[in-house]
């Protein structure tokens, strides 16, 4: 097989899907790999690199897309990509179908096979490529939180751990998972006051154990979240459904109850976000304001960090990349179930039920597994 790696045209996206030792790894299985010259140059990977693992490098990604029965990518394809996809060609990456209607009409016409990073599942049901993205989201969120919630920035003037004398930032997490965790451990560790809220309560059990005690878990229903927004300085939301579209915990009428230039960083803005305000940013204008509130929505918060991104992501992709490589989408599928919860679409036809009920159309699930 012909395993392509464009490099990415996302804004500011400095990941790249394939380190060298995988390009080895697939060439010594018999595979051929195409890398599109200065892929790996955001994460600090020369072309030379890869090519000493028997990759070759080419020109221009329309020639990585017109030889590659599979492309490997980060981030979704982009619109001006989408005619270069063809039939029974296997896009292996994040897709977020979820939250964009557009691209998942676009991907249907190509006719291709889309196999999404975020919805394969491990033996426990859990997410394995999602969740180092989560990690790192979820650490960056307090990070880029804190700097927005300086002035100059528009924020509320306010230091996260406070000093001796001066209080604390309340941060207040919604949702529980990798994201939320990972947010709560750093802003715990900056010396913030920390609510997490969630539904789950062996969750909340867990996390009451092993958080440190400036952190609070708190039932996440609809009163507790307008008590804590209206004390809040920083919100994260980091709220999950695998697969499917957010739902909104913040209205554009909670805006009015928190504080004044207080700062929202929407973890799940690549699901559609669980504020109904946010909309995707960029890392070169990541924020804008709604009601005196500082929004934060980069869609693809852990490209700024490439190095440590592509590392964390290709040492968990790789084992499924080389299943589809190895044995093709419909053998790898028959073979790791978990794999063929990746398979969204599948030549022209939505065969992810999640995906097909947020936009009301049919769902016509896979016939082989």
């Amino acid at each position: 097989m012909i395993i392509g790696v464009p490099k990415e045209i996302k804004n500011h996206e400095y990941r790249v899907s394939l380190l060298p030792v995988g390009a080895e790894e697939l060439t010594r299985r018999g595979h051929a790999v195409l890398v599109q010259a200065g892929a790996g140059e955001g994460s600090g990977i020369e072309d030379d690199a890869y090519a000493a693992c028997g990759a070759k490098i080419v020109a221009k990604r329309e020639e990585v897309f017109a030889e590659a029965d599979l492309i490997i990518k980060v981030k979704e394809p982009l619109a001006d990509e989408w005619p270069m996809m063809r039939d029974g060609q296997i896009m292996f990456t994040y897709f977020h179908f979820a939250a964009d209607r557009e691209l998942t009409e676009g991907v249907i016409k190509t006719g291709s096979i889309a196999v999404a990073y975020e919805t394969i599942t491990d033996d426990a049901g859990r997410l394995p490529l999602l969740t180092p993205m989560s990690e790192i989201a979820g650490k960056m969120s307090i990070q880029e939180g804190a700097k927005y919630l300086e002035r100059p920035m528009s924020g509320r003037g306010i230091l996260l751990g406070g000093v001796p004398g001066v209080e604390p930032a309340l941060v207040t997490i919604l949702g529980g998972g990798i994201v939320g965790t990972n947010a709560a451990k750093v802003a715990a560790g900056l010396g913030a006051r920390v609510v997490i809220m969630d539904i789950n309560l062996e969750r909340m059990r867990y996390l009451d154990d092993v958080m440190p005690a400036n952190v609070d878990t708190i039932y996440s229903d609809r009163h507790a979240i307008q008590k804590y927004l209206s004390m809040s300085d920083l919100v994260v939301g980091a709220v999950l459904i695998p697969g499917a579209r957010c739902p909104v915990l913040i209205s554009r009428e909670d805006l009015k109850t928190m504080p004044p230039n207080a700062v929202i960083v929407d973890v799940g803005v690549d699901q559609g976000g669980c504020c109904e305000t946010i909309r995707p940013t960029t890392h070169e204008n990541p924020t804008y304001v709604v009601d005196s509130v500082v929004h934060y929505g980069v869609s693809n918060m852990p490209g700024a960090v490439g190095r440590t991104s592509t590392f964390a992501l290709t040492h968990a992709t790789l084992p499924y990349l080389l299943q589809l490589a190895d044995k093709g989408y419909v053998e790898a599928a028959k073979a790791n179930s978990g794999l063929a919860n990746g398979i969204n679409i599948e030549s022209g036809r939505l065969t992810y039920k999640p995906v097909a009920d947020c936009f009301e159309v049919p769902c016509e699930p896979l016939t082989f597994v």
